[in-house]
């Protein structure tokens, strides 16, 4: 005899949190992020936040994930630095999925799924597939697209200074950036540790440990990188001349450094899971997706796919 069983299955709204930051990406750009969210039409499963002070994106995803333990998908709307910020509130819960809607003058980690325009569309996002990808883990916070160490952290640090000035942005404040550090004859003293054997010990011009492939709003630093491997690159310029720097950037945007065999004595390329940075100096600053911090030695270990991340339908 056939038993007929008759299960009830409780289905739950998923919650769509947009988190805007306003000081982020060019003029106008909170107005199209509003007008795009508001043609949706009237949502009861739909919120907006805007961002009031640094760190304010990762306290509030935090307060929200850990209310309850339903599913929740956050959309960073800004840079690369917002999307850090949302991703470090989201990274501990297993129910909250980060989205990006990319308004900011990089946006350099969307780039290794096809770049930005995809994913200015609200309804895409929001029926959008989670992808299981990769972290960095530095010191005790998450980094989702790259980790800087050398010039390329003087770099980002320039561009913070500049990115209010109309006349740079996106590629040309990284070009700005290059500039001025490199002016300055960048070097820094340092010993490089990959899966626990030296690789470096000795002074360099940059150090880029890589989840993504982009970096400075269109060079392709880490051409290799794929975000689900479980694997970080380690790529290293040793110190050249200027003369010589100056015709190595059109190489290294790209993306073609480690393809050409008359550059592997300049650019020194390794993939581990953990790579530690030992300083000489004691005030060295490092940048994590653009955000710059300071200290003498940093531990950059990988996440693996510790980040559910929506890609637009």
């Amino acid at each position: 005899m056939c038993k007929n069983f008759w299960f009830i299955v409780e289905v739950t709204q998923v919650k769509h949190y947009f988190v805007i930051n306003p000081a982020a990406g060019r003029r106008g750009s909170e107005e199209s992020i509003v007008s795009a969210i508001e043609a949706l039409g009237r949502r009861d499963d739909v919120s907006v936040y805007y961002t009031k002070y640094a760190g304010d994106a990762t306290d509030y995803v935090k307060k929200i994930s850990s209310q309850d333990g339903e599913e929740k998908r956050f959309y960073s709307c800004g840079g690369d630095g917002t999307l850090n910020e949302v991703v470090n509130g989201a990274a501990q819960f297993p129910h909250a999925a980060v989205g990006c809607y990319p308004c900011g003058s990089g946006n350099d980690f969307v780039k290794s799924f096809g770049g930005a325009e995809r994913f200015l569309d609200p309804l895409a996002l929001m029926s959008g597939q989670i992808s299981l990808t990769d972290l960095i883990a530095v010191n005790g916070r998450y980094c989702v697209n790259v980790c800087n160490f050398g010039l390329e952290a003087a770099v980002a640090q320039t561009m913070i200074e500049i990115k209010n000035k109309l006349i740079f942005k996106g590629k040309m404040a990284y070009f700005a950036g290059v500039a001025k550090a490199f002016a300055k004859n960048e070097k820094t003293g340092c010993t490089i540790r990959a899966d626990g054997r030296t690789v470096i010990n000795e002074p360099i011009t940059l150090c880029t440990i890589a989840n993504g492939q982009f970096v400075g709003g269109s060079f392709h630093c880490a051409p290799r990188a794929v975000l689900d491997d479980g694997l970080l690159e380690l790529c290293v310029v040793k110190p050249v001349s200027r003369l010589k720097f100056a015709s190595l950037v059109g190489v290294y945007a790209k993306g073609e450094h480690l393809d050409r065999p008359k550059l592997e004595d300049t650019f020194l390329y390794w993939r581990a899971a953990k790579i530690e940075v030992v300083s000489e100096s004691a005030d060295t600053i490092y940048a994590l997706d653009g955000e710059i911090y300071r200290a003498r030695t940093f531990t950059a270990e990988v996440a693996p796919k510790a980040l559910r991340f929506i890609v637009p339908a």
